[in-house]
């Protein structure tokens, strides 16, 4: 029995939910917990950082319920045009339904397929912001499926036990975002060359946001891989098998090919039709055909394709010659090897066989579909970067069931079974894109540089080439789950900096140039990524003996007979309409509880983010302007340029379309003021009210009129970090009474008068550990009300929201 199938069977409890496993922890994350950095290293001391990207979750899909994150708590998720929280999807029957649990032992969620996942239905879905088109954007494309709202479906604790016990391990970001609003291959594209187009910053260059304008295509952009060669640093993408032909027939493809994950294939560059294994098969097949032709007895219409499909085969077998591979320069014949790491040296990889479980019959692979990322681990040959690539069925996909967590944790199992190795390796899991899994948070986009009514952008950063025709956003996409698992990410902590895809290389360039004084820098990286999306940095702490929040004991047992008998189980069918009356009643308190899934209660270590971020609005009566200041302060702990983005809805009538939840894109660089303006008389009866967000829960909101009284209201942290700053300036001739109350971590509310004149107002934030929701209004000015939420940094660890845990 090979090693991989052995763990295969003993792992099972890890394929799918498992009571037992849903209260202990996993051996290979115990493991992992056990082995310390060495004294005194921090991550940049690391000799192997090892990338694992899955498949097609959303975060909200996998960790919506999980204590901590920005999930189903989120106490200040947007609302939709309709009023509604985003959570409450409504289609065009009038019919709304939240978010529901799948359940994947009892029922068949996990064999149902996947839902729609391309450039169309992710950019309907997001609905320039307005995030109210989910229903009808991923309905199932199976019929049977049509009337159910899968894309509101779930999984928690119960159903995905490993990825739960890994996020409490180890760091887990839920501010990650896939690159682009669409499928795999443009996202898996930005994974591992930051671009789509052939000219990555020139926008009349073809956008490949489609795979299959990208699949096997010949695409010519350079990769990150090849500035690694050009630099020296030593690399590989593991895989068992490639997914162009090598012969593989039925199951055999799902469980030994790559699922067309590894897009170096589809870089001219990386030559893969010289892959020895298709040239192979092309052989064996040239050889079936010519057999098939000398029988005889073939019709005229089988006769001609037989002797076409000769004639390709005889060509393409000449030009994919060892002969002609040997002519390739030393450069592509290194990195053509190194891109496609295959298990040749296995016999069996290219093999299935049928194993039985309790009494049932299942395929699974004979060979070790690890086997030489497995004997470069032991015999401490690992590169510097690898990068691992599963087949469909152990990818994570919806379309497969979900074996990815044997994946994952086998790999975790092999990294840890040496410890030396392992004090020296970064494990970084992320997702490709959602699926049609809903996600409640709006992904960050940026405003076009050439049209001020989109936003605004800090000075120098163009954005043309963020968009496909002048016209949709290429991303941010939708949140998707990051963990990364180290020695110096331990103790279950939450990061909630901005991520992207680009955010891999761009850490990788971090530390590579600290490891080696080699500057590799990804070129293809927008200004605007750069700006908003952080290198991974801040997700390590330099501590490495830090424990797991649980001491837990290991109890597996065997579950795949489980997850192949859930094939024959029920349909999901605990979703439910919420009735219009129910609405209703819920609107009129804005209390949703009864109807939306809760978080796990509690709080989490929260790593330190670089954000010290401003907004502050204010009336300018003269000019009828409201005017918004923003501003990125670059006064914490960083190790690159950062900057942010937010969004600003307008939540009553804009325009003369009268439109409600307009919105507008904004991106500030550290320490550069940004400044907006919008006419008063664009909203109706010059009636305004808006919502901001940003990054971790930052939220402000404003709401007046042509009567706002005459104050500024600026809110900031103050200079050392332990209290909020609240800076108030009467522009008038009379006394202001102002009344400051503490929305949600119940604070005792101010009362105090304001003169003409300014005057500073102090917030405690030592019981809230630095989390805040203050409003200020004013007496005589009902309509008048400026809210402040968020997080203030204090360039050290903190805690995640108490209010969003329940704990207050």
């Amino acid at each position: 029995m090979t090693e991989s199938r052995r763990s295969f069977l003993k792992k099972a409890s890890l394929l799918a939910g498992s009571t037992a496993l849903a209260n202990n922890l996993p051996a290979s994350i115990q493991r992992a917990l056990a082995i310390n950095a060495l004294p005194g290293t921090t991550y940049l001391d690391a000799e192997h950082i090892v990338f694992l990207m899955q498949e097609n979750r959303s975060f909200d899909h996998c960790y919506g319920t999980l204590k901590g994150v920005r999930g189903f708590n989120d106490p200040r998720a947007i609302h939709l045009p309709n009023g509604l929280p985003v959570w409450l999807q409504t289609n065009k029957k009038e019919e709304t339904f939240p978010p529901f649990r799948l359940d994947i032992k009892n029922t068949k969620a996990t064999w149902m397929g996947s839902l729609p996942h391309g450039w169309n239905d992710m950019v309907e879905a997001r609905n320039y912001g307005k995030m109210d088109t989910w229903l009808e954007a991923k309905k199932a494309g199976n019929k049977t499926y049509q009337h159910m709202p899968l894309t509101m479906g779930y999984y928690d604790r119960q159903d995905i036990p490993f990825y739960y016990a890994l996020a409490d391990a180890f760091t887990v970001c839920d501010q990650h975002f896939c690159s682009s609003l669409t499928g795999t291959s443009a996202n898996r594209s930005y994974f591992w060359s930051a671009s789509i187009r052939e000219e990555a910053h020139n926008p009349q260059s073809v956008a490949h946001v489609n795979n299959d304008q990208i699949n096997y295509q010949n695409v010519g952009w350079k990769t990150f891989p090849e500035r690694l060669q050009e630099a020296g640093i030593p690399w590989k993408v593991y895989q068992n098998e490639l997914s162009l032909p090598v012969g593989f027939e039925g199951e055999e493809e799902d469980w030994l090919a790559n699922f067309t994950d590894n897009n170096l294939e589809f870089s001219k560059q990386y030559h893969v039709r010289f892959h020895s294994a298709h040239r192979a098969f092309m052989e064996s097949e040239l050889k079936r055909l010519t057999t098939l032709l000398e029988r005889g007895n073939l019709t005229k219409k089988a006769l001609k394709e037989t002797q076409e499909k000769i004639a390709t085969l005889e060509q393409d077998i000449a030009l994919y010659s060892v002969a002609n591979f040997d002519k390739l320069s030393t450069l592509e014949k290194e990195i053509h090897a190194r891109a496609f790491v295959t298990n040749t040296a296995d016999p069996h990889y290219h093999e299935l066989e049928t194993i039985a479980i309790d009494g049932k019959e299942v395929k699974a692979p004979k060979g070790d579909i690890f086997h030489q990322f497995r004997k470069d681990v032991t015999s401490n040959q690992l590169p510097t970067v690898s990068w691992l690539v599963a087949p469909c069925n152990f990818s994570d996909h919806p379309g497969a069931p979900w074996y990815g967590a044997w994946y994952v944790s086998e790999a975790l199992d092999i990294l840890t079974k040496n410890p030396e190795v392992w004090k020296k390796t970064i494990f970084i899991l992320t997702y490709d894109e959602n699926d049609g899994y809903f996600d409640h948070i709006p992904p960050f986009v940026p405003p076009h540089s050439d049209r001020k009514e989109d936003g605004a952008l800090a000075d120098g950063l163009k954005t043309a080439d963020e968009f496909v025709d002048e016209k949709d956003a290429i991303g941010l996409g939708f949140r998707v789950p990051l963990v990364v698992a180290s020695p110096w990410s331990k103790g279950g902590y939450v990061n909630s900096e901005v991520f992207d895809h680009t955010s891999s290389l761009q850490f990788l360039e971090h530390f590579i140039e600290h490891k080696t004084g080699k500057r590799i820098i990804e070129e293809n990286v927008s200004a605007w990524r750069r700006t908003i999306c952080g290198n991974l940095s801040s997700v390590f702490r330099p501590n490495g003996e830090e424990k797991a929040l649980n001491s837990l004991t290991i109890d597996r047992n065997q579950y795949i007979e489980g997850i192949f008998s859930a094939k024959e189980k029920m349909l999901p069918g605990n979703f439910k309409k919420v009735p219009q009356d129910a609405l209703d009643e819920m609107a009129k308190n804005q209390d949703w509880h009864a109807v939306l899934p809760r978080q796990e209660p509690g709080i989490k270590p929260a790593c330190s983010i670089p954000y010290n971020l401003v907004l502050n609005a204010f009336l300018d009566k003269k000019s009828q302007q409201i005017n918004f200041h923003f501003l990125c302060k670059g006064d914490l702990p960083k190790t690159k340029a950062i900057g942010a983005p937010f969004q600003l809805y307008a939540i009553n009538f804009f325009g003369n379309e009268k439109e409600i939840g307009h919105n507008w894109n904004f991106a500030v660089k550290e320490n550069e003021p940004l400044s907006y303006q919008l006419p008063l008389n664009a909203f109706d009866q010059n009636n305004y009210h808006f919502r901001a967000y940003a990054p971790n829960g930052f939220y402000r909101e404003f709401k007046g009129n042509d009567q706002d009284p005459e104050i500024l209201a600026e809110v900031s942290a103050f200079s050392d970090k332990t209290k909020l700053r609240l800076h108030l300036e009467n522009r008038s001739v009379k006394e202001l009474s102002l009344t400051i109350t503490d929305r949600s971590y119940k604070q005792e509310p101010k009362t105090l008068q304001l003169p003409a004149g300014a005057r500073e107002v102090l917030m405690e934030l030592k019981n809230t550990s630095g989390w805040y929701d203050y409003s200020v209004q004013v007496e005589g000015y009902p309509h008048y009300e400026q809210r402040f939420a968020g997080h203030v940094e204090t360039g050290t660890v903190s805690t995640t929201d108490p209010y969003m845990g329940g704990m207050i």
